[in-house]
C-alpha cells in the first residue's frame, strides 16, 4: 500500500488525480491522508469525488472514503476495463481535470474508450475545453497518444451542465519527446467566444486580444465563436505555435468584468512566456509529466518556470514509479527531464 500526504508540497487535487492514474496503471493500491489539505475548503468536493468513482468503475476498485469533505481516502484498483462511459460531475467541477485523471490508464488498456463527460467545460482553475483541443491532444499525438475531442454544449461556473466528449484510442507505448528549441514563430491564434450574452462582447474580446499581442509584433488569426451551452459566459484563449513548440493561455469572463480585461489577463500570460526560451507553457509541462514518466525513453522540455504544481506531481509520479524527474532553472527558464527507470 503506498501512503501519500497529500498536505506535501502543493497540496492539491491534482495529487489525488495523479495517484488515481498511477494506481490504475501498475494496480498497485495506495492510501492518502490530508487531501487537498492547503485548500479553503480541505478535503474531497465534488469532482476530486467523481476522479475517485470513475476510477473506481473502470477498475472494479475497492474503495474507502470517498465522500465529500474526506481528508483520508483508500484505494484498491482490480481490473482495469476499457470500454464506453458517461460521467456526471453533477456540479460546475471540470471536466478537463476528470478527463486528466482516466486518459492515460484507458489509453494502454486492452482497446479504445469512450467517454462522456459533464460539468464544466470552462471554469476557474483547471484547463478550458479550449486548451485540451488546442494545446493538451496536439502534444499527446507527438507522444502517440491519440484523443479524438467534442464539445457538445460549454458549461461556466457555477452552473456547469457543460458536456465533453473524448474518444481514447489504445496505444501499445508512449513516446518520449525532446523539446530544446521552440524554433520560429509559424501561427498565432485567438478564439474568442461567448455563450448567452452578447456577440459584441466576444468580438471586443478579440479586438482587444489582437491590439495586445500586435504590440508583441504578432499578426493573430481571429476566431470570434458563439457557443452553445448552459448558462452563460466568456472565454478568451491565445494559441501560438512555433516550430517546435506552442504555448496556450485562456482567460475567463465574469459578471461585471470588462471584455477587455479578460483579454488582456490571456495575453498577460502569454507575453511573459513569449520573454521566455520556453518550448511549452507551463501548465502543458506539469501535464505532461505523467505520461512521459512511463514513455519508452528519456525526455526534456523548457517551460518559462517552474511551477510548485511540477514539484509536488513529480514527487507523487516517484512515488509509484522508477522514474527520476529533475528541474533545473535559469532567468530564461526552466528545463524538465523525464527518465523513466
Amino acid at each position: 500500500m503506498i501512503e501519500i500526504d497529500g498536505a506535501v508540497g502543493e497540496g492539491g487535487g491534482q495529487m489525488l488525480r495523479t495517484a488515481l492514474s498511477l494506481s490504475l496503471m501498475t494496480g498497485k493500491p495506495f492510501t492518502m491522508v490530508n487531501i487537498r489539505a492547503k485548500r479553503p475548503e480541505p478535503g474531497l468536493r465534488p469532482q476530486h469525488r467523481q476522479c475517485v468513482l470513475a476510477a473506481a468503475q473502470v477498475s472494479d476498485a475497492v474503495v474507502t472514503g470517498a465522500e465529500i469533505g474526506a481528508q483520508q481516502l483508500v484505494f484498491q484498483p482490480r481490473a482495469l476495463r476499457w470500454g464506453n462511459y458517461h460521467f456526471d460531475i453533477g456540479t460546475a467541477g471540470s471536466t478537463a481535470l476528470l478527463l486528466h485523471a482516466l486518459y492515460l490508464p484507458l489509453a494502454l488498456a486492452s482497446g479504445d474508450s469512450e467517454l462522456v463527460l459533464t460539468g464544466g467545460t470552462h471554469v476557474p482553475f483547471a484547463p478550458c475545453y479550449h486548451y485540451l483541443e488546442g494545446q493538451w491532444a496536439p502534444w499527446l499525438a507527438r507522444l502517440g497518444l491519440h484523443l479524438r475531442l467534442k464539445l457538445d454544449r460549454a458549461g461556466y461556473y457555477p452552473q456547469g451542465g457543460g458536456r465533453i466528449r473524448a474518444h481514447i484510442a489504445r496505444v501499445p507505448e508512449v513516446n518520449p519527446v525532446i523539446a530544446d528549441e521552440r524554433g520560429e514563430l509559424r501561427r498565432c491564434e485567438v478564439i474568442s467566444g461567448v455563450t448567452n450574452l452578447p456577440f459584441s462582447i466576444a468580438e471586443r474580446q478579440a479586438a482587444r486580444a489582437a491590439r495586445q499581442l500586435g504590440r508583441l509584433g504578432l499578426e493573430p488569426h481571429l476566431d470570434v465563436r458563439e457557443i452553445a451551452g448552459r448558462g452563460k459566459g466568456t472565454f478568451v484563449v491565445v494559441v501560438v505555435r512555433y516550430e517546435h513548440g506552442s504555448a496556450c493561455y485562456s482567460a475567463l469572463g465574469a459578471p461585471g468584468k470588462p471584455a477587455e480585461k479578460v483579454a488582456d489577463e490571456a495575453c498577460a500570460a502569454f507575453a511573459a512566456f513569449h520573454r521566455s526560451e520556453a518550448t511549452v507553457d507551463e501548465h502543458l509541462g506539469d501535464q505532461l509529466l505523467l505520461p512521459l514518466a512511463v514513455a519508452r525513453g528519456a525526455s526534456r522540455f523548457r517551460v518559462p518556470f517552474v511551477t510548485e504544481h511540477m514539484r509536488t506531481n513529480a514527487a507523487v509520479l516517484s512515488s509509484f514509479l522508477p522514474v527520476r524527474i529533475e528541474f533545473t532553472e535559469s532567468e530564461r527558464g526552466g528545463t524538465v527531464s523525464v527518465r523513466p527507470g
